[in-house]
């Protein structure tokens, strides 16, 4: 096997113990907010600001081409990186409802109060997660091999930011859907990014397609971690966010 494609099994190991380990790490756990999960959230912004946006960028003559016959500006990129924002909203949206009818309450911006047992969500939303997040963790084992640039650093740089950002979406996932998250969820989205790392192994796309797939998952990104920093009740750690934001930021500056 080559380096990139040693390098790329590497990353996908390392992206499969997150699922595997994250719901059991009590240290994440409680309020405030772990600082841990705050520097993870900021890395992994960090990343799409200053290394995936850039690229989108460069990229958006390239898209603009490829769907010329639809009339769409050289924009559609950024538009592609604002669907997947508002998809994962929209899910974000969907569990709270469905939290908060089975706890009797109203939909409220958070996970519920302190000390009070909180439901899980519905069946119905838990699958629903399942899947937009099975599409998700196979974009990411997907960019494993096709990315803009497509370098040993670079797949380092895009594995940390990665693995560090599931970690705050596994977490996310773990307080929402609870039991039936770690008994199947995590199962499927490991299955999820092997696959997608199985498909990238084996398939070629065309550079127009890498933007628009990196472009979702910007958005998304982007999303997954400001819902959980932003509610107040969650009483995060604004400055271990910022510092890991910008310590991030310097380094993929620097090197």
């Amino acid at each position: 096997m080559s380096p990139l494609v040693i390098a790329a099994l590497v990353a996908l190991l390392a992206l499969v113990l997150v699922h595997v380990v994250t719901p059991y790490l009590r240290f994440l756990e409680g309020t405030p907010r772990s600082i841990w999960l705050s520097v993870a959230g900021g890395v992994s912004v960090a990343y799409v600001f200053v290394h995936f946006m850039p690229e989108l960028a460069e990229s958006r003559e390239t898209v603009a081409k490829a769907a010329g016959e639809l009339g769409l500006a050289d924009r559609h990129v950024f538009l592609i990186a604002l669907a997947g924002l508002l998809t994962f909203y929209g899910l974000h949206r969907l569990a709270q409802t469905s939290r908060s009818r089975r706890e009797g309450e109203p939909v409220q911006g958070g996970r519920g109060s302190e000390g009070r047992a909180e439901a899980s969500t519905s069946p119905r939303v838990f699958w629903i997660h399942m899947a937009s997040f099975s599409v998700y963790n196979a974009l990411v084992g997907y960019l494993l091999f096709h990315r803009e640039v497509m370098t040993l650093r670079s797949l380092a740089f895009f594995a940390t930011a990665m693995a560090l950002h599931f970690v705050v979406t596994d977490y996310g996932l773990n307080e929402d859907d609870k039991e039936p998250y770690r008994r199947i969820g995590r199962w499927v989205l490991v299955a999820a990014v092997v696959a997608g790392w199985l498909l990238g192994l084996l398939t070629d796309v065309p550079e127009a397609a890498v933007a628009v797939l990196t472009a979702f998952l910007g958005g998304g990104v982007v999303l997954n971690v400001l819902k959980e920093e932003v509610p107040s009740e969650r009483q995060s750690r604004f400055w271990a966010f910022a510092g890991g934001a910008a310590a991030y930021s310097a380094l993929l500056l620097a090197l």
